[in-house]
């Protein structure tokens, strides 16, 4: 053998996670210590180091907005049923008929079913405009102020519609359903929940136009008249209606599947997350999460 080439021997035995390597004695005259994976990692990691953190999520105003918003919106709806169910009692021979889903004589279903009314029948219509027509300020006041603290506090920027939102929203729905894997790069609001939040404001809006176009269709004729007529806007009242109830059903399912974390995170403003993962607004895939889809 050529005493020029390097020959290397590793001793028998392992002490404290390195091995021992002895060189040549024409590349080196003492031995070379190696650390091994377990002892790189067992030198980084320091004792009682944390494994979870906090981390902001949502700030004070946009959660006193939404718990606001909550109870207000559930006995908007609520109140606005009773007065549906009396304008549409057959009773009164008005042209206001309960709405049904169908083609000429064929009816697929009513709104809503009898009953469903039963449910309404110890509220008479006058308690419910009365509830009607008082927490309708409260919504109108609440959302003006929601959508004033977005516009000023830059919020906004995270929670319109971006160029690629459509994409990731349809990615996110087929994770959702089990169709495909990966979520889209990570942050506070995917696709799916932009194009539904948004969508949640422009029925606010809806909502109080053609609300103030039922209640005071003379004083406002000319609201009325762009709506389409009376009725026609009782009609677009009651279908943004049913879409918060839709809206109200999948994002309470879906926050019960998140779990704790995420509706802690609605109450306290902050989320508690692995010690080792970015921030929200990092452009890092991550893992599907129940709390990605509410």
């Amino acid at each position: 053998m050529d005493r020029s080439e390097p020959v290397e021997s590793v001793a028998g035995s392992v002490e404290d996670g390195a091995k021992v390597v002895e060189a040549s004695p024409v590349e080196a005259k003492e031995a070379v210590l190696v650390p091994t994976p377990v002892a790189v990692e067992a030198e980084t990691r320091k004792p009682g180091a944390a494994t979870i953190r906090l981390e902001k999520k949502h700030p004070l105003a946009i959660r006193w907005m939404h718990w606001v918003n909550f109870p207000v919106l559930f006995t908007m709806i609520w109140s606005g049923l009773v007065i549906y169910w009396n304008d549409s009692e057959p009773g009164w021979t008005n042209p206001h008929e309960v709405y049904r889903v169908g083609a000429g004589s064929l009816t697929l279903v009513r709104f809503f079913p009898p009953w469903f009314w039963k449910a309404f029948s110890p509220v008479i219509v006058t308690d419910g405009l009365a509830y009607h027509f008082f927490f309708m300020w409260i919504f109108a006041i609440n959302g003006i102020l929601y959508v004033a603290y977005l516009l000023i506090s830059g919020e906004w920027r995270l929670l319109m519609p971006e160029r690629r939102t459509l994409r990731d929203a349809i990615q996110v729905i087929l994770v959702a359903l089990h169709l495909r894997k990966g979520l889209p790069p990570k942050k506070k609001y995917n696709g799916a929940q932009r194009i539904a939040y948004s969508a949640v404001i422009v029925m606010g809006l809806g909502s109080l136009v053609t609300g103030l176009a039922i209640y005071k269709p003379t004083q406002v004729h000319w609201v009325t008249t762009l709506l389409g007529g009376y009725e026609m806007a009782r009609w677009e009242h009651f279908w943004l209606t049913m879409g918060f109830c839709g809206f109200f059903v999948v994002h309470v399912v879906q926050v019960a599947l998140a779990g704790w974390n995420n509706f802690r995170a609605m109450v306290s403003g902050y989320e508690i997350v692995p010690a080792t993962r970015s921030a929200i607004e990092a452009d890092a895939p991550s893992a599907p999460n129940a709390s990605d889809f509410s």
